[in-house]
């Protein structure tokens, strides 16, 4: 059995809590609730946590699946720097900017998802994990064996080094000559 990797799943979790407190502020925007100055900041909010929680992390063992497109927010988060890297950081921000979302009705089950998440994120902060960024792998260079310099011009079967030579002041002779007698029998 494996060590569970707590960032994964808050990744997960603060990427839907974003998307919803965003959704939540805008019906509030939209629906001009009172005190929707707060609906606002969740619309804020959202987007801002949308754009730190799309980029996946690169896991610790196994194969890293990244989002699509998720290499220019990849950069964004990146540039922060340790900022943006700790999940002590984000456990924080997380449960900071949950606490406006909680104030109005339309903005409450995003506060809760956020919370949820910034407790999820404290977990993987406890366990040691912190954020590191799928970059795309480097092109490995091949590196050609010195007895391979150039691959074979003919396919196979080819004829034994002694025929397969040519002679360059013959055109005729420089062709190949069939090294199996061809009859017409059959």
């Amino acid at each position: 059995m494996g060590k569970i990797e707590w960032a994964m799943w808050a990744n997960e979790q603060a990427l839907a809590a974003g998307l919803i407190y965003l959704t939540g502020g805008i019906v509030g925007v939209a629906g001009q609730f009172r005190d929707w100055q707060f609906a606002a900041f969740g619309i804020a909010a959202g987007v801002f946590v949308c754009v730190l929680e799309y980029p996946r992390s690169r896991r610790a063992k196994g194969t890293s699946v990244e989002r699509t497109g998720q290499y220019c927010f990849t950069m964004c988060v990146n540039a922060f720097g340790p900022l943006t890297r700790n999940y002590y950081v984000r456990a924080i921000l997380h449960a900071a900017l949950s606490v406006p979302g909680g104030f109005m009705l339309a903005t409450l089950l995003g506060c809760v998802c956020l919370g949820i998440s910034s407790l999820i994120y404290l977990s993987a902060a406890i366990h040691g994990e912190h954020w590191e960024p799928i970059l795309p792998k480097a092109e490995p260079t091949k590196h050609v064996a010195p007895s391979i310099k150039q691959p074979p011009q003919n396919p196979p079967p080819r004829p034994p080094a002694e025929i397969r030579r040519k002679r360059t002041d013959d055109p005729e002779a420089a062709s190949y000559a069939n090294p199996i007698p061809v009859t017409d029998e059959q």
